[in-house]
């Protein structure tokens, strides 16, 4: 693959270099649940987390969100942590209008806890670009990021939508979709190899959802995805994972460790 022009780095961790990087998400609802998740992060082979914040059960009470973040940010040592509200619009847990949307990301953009944050740049447009603007004033990266639960847009739509999460300052362009046939895959990954080919100036990280997306977890370096989501659990057993088709971290890496090295 092409080296991307501007790789990521948080921490330790270089986002858009080497193999994919392993986002593992927390998915907690009170605060000694996401803690207790958090203090399992030394013996799996995460590269990043993923607060899922939508889940947590007082995300809108403004104090306990901080109390948590920081007790959360401490947990994960040098780990790099992902701040996301998923809405209830893109597959998320939670409802939130753009004013609570908006300040609980501003509130973890300067908050010193996290590193990244997910902004919607589609459902929540008329305060993304603020968000983008004041976590850069933070020095806090931002991932730009559309979910479509539904179906699987074509593959121009795909790259369209990745080219104005680019240009609106993200500094890591997402999007993750629901395959309705195998032929979703293919397109998504077809777009994910044009973009990461033609128009990336910045990581991508694509998926395409359910059991018969998994490929695209897996196989997502052959074309130009940088990061990939697993979850803490083993394969096969039942978990709270974030999003459809999500496998277990371990057996992630094997696999991605496997098809990096046979790509060097």
């Amino acid at each position: 693959m092409n080296p991307v022009k501007n790789p990521v780095t948080i921490r330790n961790v270089t986002i858009g270099r080497g193999r994919p990087k392993i986002c593992v998400p927390i998915t907690g609802q009170t605060r000694p649940e996401i803690l207790k998740e958090a203090g399992g992060f030394s013996s799996i082979p995460a590269d990043l987390a993923e607060w899922r914040a939508d889940w947590y059960e007082d995300v809108f009470d403004a104090e306990k969100l901080a109390d948590t973040a920081k007790a959360l940010r401490e947990a994960l040592g040098e780990l790099p942590l992902l701040f996301t509200f998923r809405t209830k619009t893109e597959g998320g847990e939670k409802a939130a209008d753009d004013a609570q949307y908006k300040r609980l990301n501003l509130s973890m953009a300067e908050s010193g806890c996290a590193d990244l944050i997910d902004v919607e740049l589609f459902s929540k447009e008329t305060v993304a670009e603020e968000l983008i603007s004041a976590a850069h004033e933070h020095s806090v990266k931002v991932i730009g990021s559309s979910h479509d639960f539904h179906s699987t847009p074509s593959q121009e739509e795909i790259v369209k939508k990745l080219c104005h999460m680019q240009k609106a300052g993200a500094d890591i362009a997402k999007i993750a979709v629901m395959p309705r046939s195998e032929q979703d895959v293919l397109t998504l990954l077809s777009a994910t190899l044009e973009m990461s080919r033609h128009h990336a100036d910045c990581p991508v990280i694509t998926m395409s959802m359910s059991e018969t997306g998994l490929i695209s977890r897996l196989a997502g370096e052959s074309f130009g995805s940088a990061v990939t989501f697993g979850s803490a659990v083993t394969f096969g057993s039942a978990s709270k994972a974030s999003a459809p088709g999500q496998i277990g971290v371990r057996e992630l890496r094997q696999v991605l460790d496997i098809i990096h090295g046979s790509l060097g």
